[in-house]
């Protein structure tokens, strides 16, 4: 692909990554830490004991830090040209921007933001209130409940079933100590990583990430201490069943994975892997997906996923359909007679070409590129490994995923009924 990436550790211990772009009017600039919703428990430095902070503090901290003194720093970013964000998951929470022009000054103002927390008691208990709302937003919002509930469903303990921006009585137990205690375990250098692409000059970009640094200090962390609960294999539950204003129900099913302790490129292998799978059984292009929408029971909604980390992983099937029942069963039997009869090779063959497809014209977009490399960077993979871990996945690889992965006594699902009148 004729790709490059220009990469340095900082004295700081910062990891920067720098892909020009040459012909590109769009430069896009993402920093972000290792630290998500999932990341409740865990040493402060220079101390031995672990603490337990309320959920949802990372995606708070997300929040509180564009606000300054002087106001908003999405103001700030408008005023120069910009569009600028910021995104919490499970396990990252990452701040962006992209623009046109004045590339230099935005990157000066991302780093400056991010690294100059504003918290004071009357704004800490302002977020809440806001924070709040958007809670009870997500609380009415069936296609996060549908899936929430799923994550109840499959999971014990471990936190990613908690919703990512907490709940109302937890983010009641925020407070401005908790918050700088977090933000100073996490927001460390080490543990982020700044990653830009577009039509820039690498070297005038990294000498001025290095001049803004020079002038703060940092001490020396280390690696983080976190703890995580211990998540039986198996499922919490196979069923939750919601009522809402829906005009027609809602069905998620999941499998979750017990294949786990493990990130870089035997991650990487598994979930290639696993996303061909999926693609394979129960893609536009499989039979199942025909059988089940000339039944009437799935439409063009009805979607596909697989969320792989470290300590954690699962798919999710579903969308809309007239009868979750018959669709769950529908599903289930589907799996067994491709277990019987076998998965065919040359849907493999198509599917492995259209995932080469979608990753080589994904780099044409600075978003995917930036967004992707966080995503891996923080799983130990390199994203320019991906074409040639998917060129060695064998068809052998797939069935043998196949008959470990979707087993059914690992299976939930999660239903979503219009309100009974």
């Amino acid at each position: 692909m004729k790709e490059r990436i220009v990469s340095k550790v900082l004295d700081n211990g910062l990891s920067v990554f720098l892909m020009r772009k040459k012909g590109y009017n769009k430069k896009f600039a993402i920093y972000a830490t290792h630290y998500g919703s999932i990341d409740n428990e865990f040493v402060i430095p220079g101390e031995e004991k672990p603490i337990k902070v309320p959920d949802g503090i990372a995606h708070f901290l997300e929040h509180k830090l564009f606000e300054e003194e002087y106001g908003s720093v999405m103001d700030r970013f408008a005023e120069q040209g910009a569009s600028s964000n910021a995104y919490t998951n499970y396990t990252t929470t990452a701040y962006l921007f992209s623009c046109t022009d004045r590339f230099y000054e935005n990157l000066d103002l991302l780093i400056d933001f991010v690294q100059k927390p504003y918290f004071t008691k009357e704004n800490v208990e302002k977020e809440k209130g806001i924070i709040e709302q958007e809670i009870r937003m997500y609380l009415d919002d069936p296609g996060w409940r549908v899936f929430m509930n799923l994550l109840k469903a499959l999971y014990h303990k471990h936190p990613v079933r908690i919703d990512i921006a907490g709940s109302v009585e937890s983010i009641r137990q925020i407070d401005m100590d908790t918050l700088y205690k977090c933000y100073e375990t996490f927001y460390n250098p080490e543990n982020m990583v700044l990653f830009a692409v577009g039509d820039f000059d690498e070297a005038e970009a990294l000498n001025k990430i290095e001049s803004n640094f020079k002038k703060r200090k940092y001490e020396v962390h280390g690696k983080i201490k976190r703890f995580y609960p211990e998540e039986p294999k198996e499922i919490y539950k196979t069923k939750i069943v919601e009522n809402l204003s829906v005009s027609e129900p809602l069905f998620h099913m999941g499998f979750k994975d017990t294949d786990v302790g493990y990130d870089g490129s035997k991650l990487l292998k598994k979930d290639i892997t696993t996303r061909i799978l999926l693609d394979m059984i129960l893609g536009r292009s499989s039979k199942l997906y025909r059988q089940l929408y000339e039944e009437g029971l799935i439409d063009d909604r009805f979607s596909l996923d697989y969320e792989g980390q470290k300590d954690y992983g699962f798919c999710v099937i579903g969308g809309p359909t007239r009868d979750p029942e018959m669709l769950h069963d529908r599903i289930l039997k589907g799996l067994e007679e491709y277990k019987v009869k076998g998965l065919n090779k040359e849907d493999y063959e198509r599917n492995k070409k259209k995932m080469i497809g979608n990753y080589i014209k994904g780099f044409n977009s600075p978003e995917f590129i930036a967004t992707t490399f966080i995503s891996y960077h923080f799983k130990n993979i390199n994203i320019l490994q991906y074409l040639e871990y998917l060129n060695i996945i064998t068809f052998k690889d797939v069935e043998e995923r196949f008959s470990s992965f979707l087993d059914p006594k690992y299976h939930s699902y999660s239903v979503i009924l219009p309100d009974e009148k």
